[in-house]
């Protein structure tokens, strides 16, 4: 094959996206579309001077996740980030000059490439998922990436659609597991975030003695470079770490029809978690169930319940609506 041929067409590639059950790894798929040379050095030039947020943990590994709710935050340039993570003079002062290289990992991380360049739309057709036949799609549809050698994000689900991600500068290393390995990574929805399921368990140190049935597990373990597109299927477990000095990438996530039920049960979720925040004292669950509920039932069985509340009202609906009458959606 050709050096610009790529090994699959759109359609062949779109075909392989929206029905692979395994995560997969896309190569020579890129090498035409310029968002390759979109270094930090390279944004920090386009950015020239924007600050962007960067999300700050330590590089030593605790026996739990270090969810983003236990970070620090700076606002900082892409210059300044580069100049500290050269251990540069000039970062005695500024934003990050509390925070020593040695210790610290910075993640500037889904970051809507659409608002960090609305003033620069043009820079949107760099990417071009046209390629995986989604047409169409570009930059604007798309998330920035950008971290230091130790970022880490901690072990989660995605609930809605599929994720392809591609990597620009440095390393970065997946750990993939299966749908059927949820129960045995010990799924939480605190800290709460619309559409991400955390796993209790710290992939890059676990707690065994906490969490036993972790060891049940089979993690898919990818270290994705520069000019590489990865696949993340629906429900694909991930934890994900930067490996090199520096790190840039770009993902998108791609709408599928199982979404529509996820909304429901995100919605659902989300009117939990803030009746649980705005009420008086959560600590005290015994005075939270009238003596008439024997117990407290796992989110998992609560959604099971109100799925198929849903689906005999829908049911019950058809039957009572005489065929003609029904409206088509």
């Amino acid at each position: 094959i050709g050096e610009d041929v790529k090994p699959f067409t759109p359609g062949k590639a779109k075909e392989i996206v929206m029905s692979l059950q395994q995560p997969a790894v896309f190569c020579n798929m890129v090498g035409d579309w310029p968002a390759l040379h979109w270094n930090a050095k390279y944004l920090s030039a386009v950015l020239d001077g924007k600050t962007i947020q960067f999300r700050l943990g330590l590089k030593t590994v605790d026996l739990v996740p270090q969810f983003e709710t236990s970070c620090s935050y700076v606002k900082a340039t892409l210059e300044e980030f580069l100049a500290w993570s050269c251990g540069h003079p000039s970062c005695l002062s500024g934003p990050f000059s509390c925070y020593e290289y040695s210790k610290y990992w910075a993640y500037a991380d889904y970051k809507y490439i659409a608002r960090i360049f609305e003033d620069k739309p043009e820079i949107f057709q760099d990417i071009r998922w046209s390629d995986f036949g989604f047409p169409g799609r570009s930059g604007k549809e798309s998330t920035l990436w950008i971290g230091s050698e130790g970022a880490n994000t901690p072990c989660h689900l995605d609930s809605y659609g599929c994720n392809l991600v591609l990597q620009v500068q440095g390393r970065k290393r997946w750990h993939l597991f299966p749908p059927a390995d949820t129960s045995f990574l010990y799924p939480t929805r605190i800290p709460y975030e619309e559409s991400s399921i955390f796993s209790k368990v710290n992939i890059a140190n676990p707690d065994l003695k906490r969490f036993p049935k972790f060891r049940n597990t089979t993690a898919h373990v990818v270290t994705l470079s520069p000019g590489q597109v990865l696949l993340v299927p629906r429900h694909w477990w991930h934890y994900v770490e930067s490996i090199d000095p520096i790190t840039v990438s770009i993902n998108s996530w791609i709408e599928l029809d199982a979404d529509h039920e996820a909304r429901v049960e995100e919605a659902i979720t989300r009117m939990l978690v803030c009746a649980i925040k705005s009420a008086e004292n959560p600590s005290d669950g015994d005075l939270w169930l009238n003596p008439t509920e024997v117990e407290a039932t796992s989110h998992e069985i609560n959604l099971q319940y109100l799925n198929k509340a849903v689906s005999a009202y829908f049911e019950r609906q058809k039957a009572s609506v005489p065929e003609q009458a029904r409206p088509s959606s």
